[in-house]
This record gives C-alpha cells, sequence and structure tokens, in this order.
C-alpha cells in the first residue's frame, strides 16, 4: 500500500494544537489494519495565523491531505474556493457546490443534518456497470448478454428505487427482492414497465410464493429463486393451482469462501443456498415433471464488499462450473447470477484492506465475462446471461450526510498561567506533588523530555492518591489537571520537531487532540461505524483554502460513549483523528461524511429518539445548474414518539393540565403558562436533531 503524504511537522503554541485517541493494540485480524504512530503523523501545524502564511496552504494541499482523489473516483473534487463539490460526470463541469447547496437548504428552511442524494452521480454509476460489462463483452467477443439488478435492500427509500427504476429500464436492468414487502414495493413500482428484470431472492412462505407465481401469469419478467427444497414444493403447488409455467432459479452453496468482513457469508456453512446434493435433488425433480426446461437460472452468494479480486474469481470459477454440469445435465439453464460483491473503494488505497478493493470495475467485469466464457467454451454449451446484484457499487457513492459541528473540547487548552504561580507561590501549604509537577513543568527541554514526563506521570498518581483518601483539596486536584495537561503540551510540541520521538511520547499526539461534538446521531446516520467499525471518507465541506491546524475525533448528540468516531481513512494506515479547522464561535462549521449511499438510511435506528435526518434530492438541469428535485422532511419529535407507542396528544393534555394546576397554585402565571404550553407544542412538531 502507497504511504500517505505525511509532512514534517514543527513546533505550535498550546492554543494551535491537537490530536486524540488509543493507538490499535493486539493482534489485528486478517485483513485489518493497525495505527502506526511516527514523528511525522502530525499534520504539519504551525504557530501564527494562517493569514500570515498564505503560502504555506493551497488548495492543492487540501486534496492531498484528505486524499479526495484516490477515494472520490472522480465524482468529487475541491473547487477554487476551498467547497468540495460534486462532479456527476466526472468532468469540471457541470459541477456542484455542495457547502452552496447547504446555504440553499437552509435557505428553504432545512437544517442540518441532512442527506443529500445526487441523481446525476447515481445514473452515472449505473451506466459504469453497464459500459464496464459491455467493453468486456466486446473485447472478449461473448456471446451472451449482461444485466444487473438493484436489490432494493441495500437501499428501499422509495424515491431512490424510482430513480434506479428509471435508469435501468432503458438499459436492460432489473430489481431484486429479498422478502414480501419488498417484492410488493417493486411490484407496484413497475406496473408500467412489465418486462423488467425482477429476481426474487430471501425465504419464501406460501403467500409470498403465490404473489411471484401471479406476477408471472400476470406476464411480469420474474425468477424465483429456490432457497430449499421446501419453497421448491411450494413454487411446484402453485404452478399447477393457477396453471402457470414458471421460470425458476436456484441458488447454489459454493465451496469458496468470500473475503474480508463477510467472508464467512458464504462457503460450505453459508446462511444462502443449497448444496450441490440439493441442487440435483431440485433438478432431478424438475425432470420427473418434465420440467427441467423450467430450472433457467443459477445463483450464488460470494459475499459482500469482497476486496480481493481473487476471491471473486475463485468463486466465479466454481459456480460456471456448476452451471456447465448442468446444462449438461439437460436443465435449461440460461442466467449466470454472480449475485453481489463488488466492493466500494472506503479508502481510495486499492488494497485487499477489507474497506478498499484491489482491482476496477474494469477488471471484475472483464474477469467475469472472461472466466465465465472460458468454461462454457471448455464444455461446449451457450454463453449465459450473466447477472449482477452489485447494490453497494451502485448507490454507494451518490449519497453525502452533511451536519455541523456544535462544539469541540480541547485537551492542550491548559496552560500554567502568572495566575496559577502566584496562588501556588503565596500559599506554604501546597502538597508536594503540586511543586513537583511544576517543576518538571519548567524543567523540559529537549534532553529532559522523558525525565520530565515520567516526573509529571509520578507527581500526578501521588496527587491522585492524595485526593482519593482525602488529604487533597479540590483546588489543588484542578491545580494538578493544569499542570500535568500543560506538560504534556509541551512535551508534545518538542516531539514535533524530533525526527524520532520516544516509544512512550509517541501517543502524546493522539491524548492531546480535540473532540468535535457533531449534529447527528451515529446510530441513526451511520449505524455501520458503530456496529461493524465501518469506514467512511470524513471531510470538511468549505474552509479548504485554510490549513487544518486540529486533530479531532468526532462525538454524536446521543446519551451513548458508542456515539463516536474515532476511526478515519488513509492510504496508509487507520488513522485515530481527522485533520480539521478551528471551530470559530458564531460560525458555521460543516463535515461532510461521503459514500453513505448503501444501507446507511434503512439500518438506522432511534436510540434516543433522533429520527430520520432531511433528505434531499438534487439534480442537475439542461444548463448545469442544481435543482431541488425531492425533498423528504426529517421525523418530528410528535412522529419519533408515535413510533414507540407514545399517545403525543394525551401528552400534551397532560402537560397542559400541570401548567393550568401551576397556574392555580401560583407558580406560574398565565402568560407563563401560555409560552410554555406553545413551546411543548412547537417542540411535538420540530427537528429532532439541534436546531
Amino acid at each position: 500500500m502507497e504511504t500517505g503524504n505525511h509532512e514534517s511537522v514543527s513546533t505550535e503554541s498550546a492554543s494551535d494544537v491537537n490530536s486524540l485517541t488509543q493507538t490499535v493494540s493486539g493482534n489485528p485480524e486478517p485483513g485489518t489494519r493497525t495505527t502506526v504512530t511516527t514523528a511525522s503523523s502530525p499534520p504539519n501545524v504551525t504557530g501564527g495565523s494562517l493569514a500570515e502564511r498564505p503560502e504555506l496552504w493551497t488548495v492543492e494541499d487540501a486534496r492531498q491531505r484528505y486524499q479526495i482523489a484516490a477515494w472520490g473516483q472522480g465524482f468529487f473534487e475541491i473547487n477554487d474556493a476551498g467547497h468540495v463539490e460534486v462532479r456527476p460526470h466526472r468532468s469540471e463541469k457541470p459541477s456542484i457546490d455542495i457547502f452552496e447547496v447547504i446555504q440553499g437548504l437552509h435557505d428553504r428552511g432545512l437544517q442540518t443534518p441532512i442527506l443529500i442524494g445526487f441523481g446525476d452521480l447515481l445514473a452515472q454509476r449505473i451506466r459504469d456497470l453497464h459500459d464496464a460489462f459491455s467493453q468486456a463483452i466486446a473485447e472478449n467477443q461473448y456471446k451472451g448478454k449482461y444485466i444487473s439488478v438493484y436489490p432494493i435492500k441495500v437501499n428501499q427509500q422509495r424515491h431512490l428505487v424510482e430513480q434506479v427504476h428509471a435508469h435501468c429500464e432503458p438499459l436492460g436492468f432489473g430489481l431484486e427482492v429479498g422478502s414480501k414487502p419488498e417484492l410488493l414495493a417493486v411490484l407496484g413500482l413497475t406496473a408500467e414497465t412489465p418486462q423488467m428484470p425482477i429476481i426474487c431472492n430471501g425465504f419464501k412462505e406460501g403467500r409470498y410464493v403465490d404473489f411471484v407465481t401471479l406476477a408471472i401469469k400476470l406476464g411480469r419478467n420474474i425468477i424465483p429463486v429456490i432457497e430449499n427444497i421446501t419453497e421448491l414444493e411450494l413454487l411446484l403447488q402453485a404452478a399447477e393451482r393457477f396453471d402457470v409455467r414458471p421460470r425458476i432459479g436456484v441458488r447454489v452453496k459454493l465451496d469458496v469462501e468470500g473475503a474480508g468482513r463477510w467472508r464467512y457469508s458464504s462457503g460450505a456453512k453459508a446462511k444462502f443456498g443449497l448444496a450441490i446434493s440439493e441442487i440435483l435433488d431440485v433438478f432431478n425433480l424438475l425432470k420427473q415433471r418434465d420440467m427441467a426446461d423450467c430450472l433457467q437460472l443459477l445463483h450464488c452468494h460470494m459475499g459482500s464488499q469482497i476486496h480481493d479480486i481473487r476471491s471473486v474469481n475463485a468463486g466465479i470459477n466454481e459456480l460456471a462450473r456448476v452451471y456447465a454440469e448442468l446444462v449438461k445435465l439437460g436443465a435449461g439453464l440460461k442466467y449466470l447470477d454472480v449475485g453481489g460483491g463488488l466492493g466500494v473503494d472506503y479508502d481510495g488505497s486499492q488494497t485487499d484492506f477489507e474497506f478498499s478493493m484491489n482491482y476496477s470495475l474494469t477488471e471484475y467485469a472483464g474477469n467475469v465475462v472472461y472466466r465465465v466464457m472460458a468454461i462454457c467454451d471448455d464444455e461446449g454449451i451457450e454463453h449465459p446471461t450473466i447477472i449482477t446484484e452489485c447494490g453497494r457499487a451502485m448507490v454507494a457513492h451518490h449519497s453525502v450526510l452533511v451536519c455541523d459541528v456544535l462544539g469541540s473540547n480541547r485537551p492542550d487548552r491548559f496552560t500554567v498561567s502568572d495566575d496559577l504561580r502566584n496562588a501556588i507561590a503565596i500559599n506554604n501549604t501546597v502538597p508536594r506533588p503540586i511543586i513537583d509537577l511544576l517543576e518538571a513543568h519548567d524543567r523540559i527541554s529537549e534532553e529532559t523530555l522523558l525525565e520530565c514526563y515520567h516526573d509529571a506521570q509520578q507527581a500526578r498518581d501521588e496527587a491522585m492518591n492524595l485526593f482519593h483518601v482525602g488529604h487533597l483539596r479540590l483546588v489543588y486536584r484542578g491545580y494538578m489537571e493544569q499542570i500535568f495537561w500543560s506538560v504534556c503540551v509541551r512535551i508534545r510540541d518538542i516531539c514535533r520537531s524530533l525526527e524520532v520521538v520516544p516509544e512512550e511520547l509517541a501517543d502524546l499526539e493522539q491524548t492531546l487532540s480535540d473532540t468535535y461534538f457533531c449534529n447527528l446521531s451515529i446510530f441513526q446516520s451511520l449505524p455501520d461505524s458503530w456496529a461493524i467499525d465501518q469506514l467512511f471518507p470524513i471531510m470538511p465541506i468549505h474552509r479548504l483554502g485554510e490549513e487544518p491546524t486540529r486533530q479531532a475525533s468526532l462525538a454524536d448528540i446521543t446519551c451513548d460513549s458508542d456515539g463516536k468516531v474515532d476511526r478515519f481513512i488513509d492510504l496508509a494506515d487507520v488513522k485515530n483523528t481527522l485533520d480539521l479547522h478551528a471551530v470559530t464561535p458564531g460560525s458555521n462549521y460543516y463535515l461532510g461524511v461521503f459514500l453513505v449511499g448503501a444501507y446507511q438510511e434503512t439500518l438506522g435506528d432511534l436510540h434516543n429518539l433522533f429520527g430520520d435526518t432531511h433528505v434531499v434530492h438534487v439534480r442537475l438541469d439542461e444548463d448545469g445548474e442544481w435543482w431541488v428535485d425531492h425533498i423528504v422532511e426529517g421525523d418530528t419529535i410528535r412522529e419519533v414518539l408515535s413510533y414507540v407507542q407514545y399517545d403525543v396528544d394525551r401528552l400534551h393534555q397532560q402537560f397542559r393540565r400541570e401548567c393550568e394546576h401551576a397556574v392555580r397554585t401560583k407558580r406560574l402565571s398565565v402568560g407563563e403558562s401560555r409560552r410554555l404550553v406553545n413551546a411543548f407544542e412547537s417542540g411535538l412538531s420540530g427537528y429532532t436533531y439541534l436546531e
């Protein structure tokens, strides 16, 4: 993997620095990266204002710092104004300035957090799939066709699925469903396009099978995929009952395991699919009923976010071999569905790291087409229509979550002031640990770094022991904390000028980093970040013409210690802090979380009753200007309370009754009661996030 562009660091004052969290320790899982802290790890942060040093930072520096070209895939760039812009067609024009969009949405009364979907980018990703496979088919002289189907489980939001449907229909692409509710949604959505392919996966009961069978009789282009023998029996019964001759698919359980976090979702112990012996039972049962020609699709699940092309190749080889053998036995197979698994390069490193991928879309398409073709040619059978279910690769890029920063906690804000020194000097009863700490602070130099650090740690421990047994007053504990953190700041500043940092001091950058408090819920909007340590590109969407002088982890507004992000993308590593700008009181500071279009919306929960954010779909017009295509306003407090079975009207009446009682007992005036009741009513209709 390439090494990130880390610049040298010089000393800065205690008010201009940063960095937090802990390094990853222990034995890492395969496919993971651990944090490596070096003298060159911090950003190039120096004292003085940027206005005095304009030559030290440019927009190009911002591009390098946030590696936007690596993970942005040409869809995201930083413009000359220092704002992140979306380039739906990977060209400089037309483009959409995200900061400008946020300002426009504020003018429309929408406050952050806001999830923005870029429909033109979505359309481009779908065309990318089409073009990659068209090129591979042409280059290999493949005689079959290619169909991509979008699994709506990846993001079932209506407006998004409608856009996918609109973009897929002209290309002959289709949709995939994995449950009865998804099937009904798609049947209604495709009423005007009955020819659109629909693949039905997931476990099925009688009613699900009836829906599928009747849809076939209706003339829909639909193929149910058998997950177990019981489903086949139900399907055959329904086919006989409704006088339908269905096209049937079957999912095979491959022996090859996938790669990455979901590697165990395939292989011999996988949840999905039938063993080879069961596949043969299905075929024989159909053959006995003179329905072998109905077995038209072979499906597999190779995993999700497959980061290593070798796993893709191995899975395709096995699947194509099974396909060829079944065709030679007499099955009427025409479709080879390789499932999902096409990765998204979340960190831009182009490696086999689990949140990256060591192959391109072009390589993926070329390998799939070539390997299927080679095996079919070897066995002398026709080339099938290849189907993929690459939902993540279709929709991940099109959504950006934007939130505002509410404030920050800066551990390096402490200094040893003259007032503190005077307070200690005039007091003859100052405990010895406080004096020792102050002496350690004043003796710090490049030659005494470790000695002073050890002395400060010892003095801090002694002070805390005295406090625990009641022999240290609270005011002295406050002095101790101020001096100790000041010691750490001075030592860290000197370390930044060293070529080699002592191992014991390497963690100071992280220990002294900031916490930025963000107006969002990780559990609602970034559930994978919390649940599976998913990495997403995160960066400011503006002020990128300024040098970021702080390092921070992010905390959300939930009352949960897990509501944080302290793992960030890096070409060479996983970083524990993010380079950010100082938060200016009275000014908005916005962060964008990118590539969040897959899974995050429908997996989100109501932790602390923070509901769905506003969702805005933005498009480009004929002149290249952006416009708001669709707005879905976020949940109100009234709505989220109703989700958890509160009778909101009853709550309102109970509160009004309490206010009337307060008026009667003269604890509130009538005017105060009215204002409080009005505030309660207004609050119920307000956004669940901070406004």
